[in-house]
């Protein structure tokens, strides 16, 4: 089995019901387990300023599904809980991202993992690194590319 890291982030709705809802879809699967669940974290948006702010956490996970397969997979979720594409980086029901997949890596219109600007952004470094504090990524320790994000606000959930 595969290790792979999924971003999730909501800012319509029950943000935090949409997210436990994607997370038991990728419990329910068999081909997935989950392996590690983050802090819920409240996020300013990015791009698109006019909208509510995001929930957003990180998921550890182990999977017999290829990069593919879990892409498809993470779409099949977001449809079930009905996010609309209508404005890029826009409000959404549910957001699920591949951030990582063990030894792969892409570059194309399909997926691009690592996730393009992943190490920009405080929601998934956040997260990611209270997770997997030893994590490298392209040989850098995730503690240092954390220190060096300035600017972006975010909130520990306390519960």
């Amino acid at each position: 089995m595969a290790k792979a890291y999924l971003g999730l982030g909501s800012n319509l709705g029950n943000k935090k019901a949409n997210i436990e809802a994607a997370i038991q879809m990728l419990a329910n699967n068999e081909k997935i387990k989950v392996l590690k669940i983050s802090s819920y974290y409240e996020t300013e948006p990015v791009g698109f300023k006019e909208q509510d702010w995001f929930l957003n956490i990180v998921v550890k996970i182990e999977t017999l599904l290829d990069p593919y397969e879990l892409l498809e997979f993470c779409h099949v979720i977001e449809g079930k809980l009905q996010r609309k594409r209508i404005i890029r980086w826009g409000p959404r029901t549910i957001d699920v991202d591949i951030l990582l997949y063990e030894n792969f890596y892409s570059n194309n219109e399909k997926l691009t993992v690592p996730h393009l600007r992943m190490t920009e952004r405080a929601f998934v470094m956040v997260p990611l690194f209270e997770i997997e504090p030893e994590l490298k990524l392209n040989g850098e320790n995730i503690k240092k590319i954390l220190e060096q994000l300035k600017g972006q606000d975010i909130k520990k959930l306390n519960d």
